[in-house]
């Protein structure tokens, strides 16, 4: 828990993404990872339509197998080495989670509203990971596009919003670009 507003301030200062392949155990417990699942969930959602759903994805080998049949559908003549590298982030980090847009009908709240709700259930999901001591990284890439994929995972006009990996930083996490605020920020009138 947050004790004062210096706290929240660090927190905010602290979070960064980790690269997948750098993440080791341990990751959250099942009890721990359910805890960070409810957290992303507490997300802006007009109309409480509940647009997304999460799957922790537990069984790796299937879901490397999934990759691969995936991968070599739409690239007949891949070699082995593409197909070893398409299925390594299948055995990365010690959680990895499925974040799925499932758009809701509605005559009042526009898909463009659900797609931002999904988006902060994302960024949810990556401080509660933080808040609980791990590190997380939210990937998209050729998977979250793949049709076969898509249909192994998803349901009717859902998509894949990106995978979450979870886990215990290797390494000292590296600071990214930011933008320079005063190219990003305006003030109107």
């Amino acid at each position: 828990m947050f004790n004062d507003l210096t706290s929240v301030k660090e927190y905010l200062a602290t979070r960064r993404s980790g690269k997948p392949r750098d993440m080791v155990s341990p990751g959250p417990d099942q009890i721990t990872l359910q805890q960070i699942l409810e957290m992303a969930t507490r997300t802006p959602d007009h109309g409480k339509l509940f647009p997304w759903r999460l799957i922790v994805i537990q069984d790796r080998k299937t879901f490397a197998a999934l990759l691969e049949t995936a991968f070599v559908r739409a690239n007949t003549d891949a070699r082995q080495a593409q197909i070893d590298a398409i299925i390594a982030p299948a055995f990365m980090a010690p959680t990895l989670v499925a974040l799925v847009f499932a758009p809701q009908a509605s005559a009042k709240i526009p898909i463009w509203e659900q797609q931002m709700s999904v988006g902060a259930v994302g960024m949810n999901l990556l401080h509660a990971a933080h808040a609980h001591g791990f590190v997380g990284s939210w990937i998209t890439g050729w998977a979250c596009y793949d049709p076969n994929i898509a249909e192994a995972l998803c349901t009717g006009d859902e998509k894949l919003a990106g995978f979450f990996y979870i886990g215990s930083a290797a390494n000292a996490l590296e600071e990214r670009p930011r933008p320079d605020p005063t190219d990003i920020i305006r003030h109107w009138p």
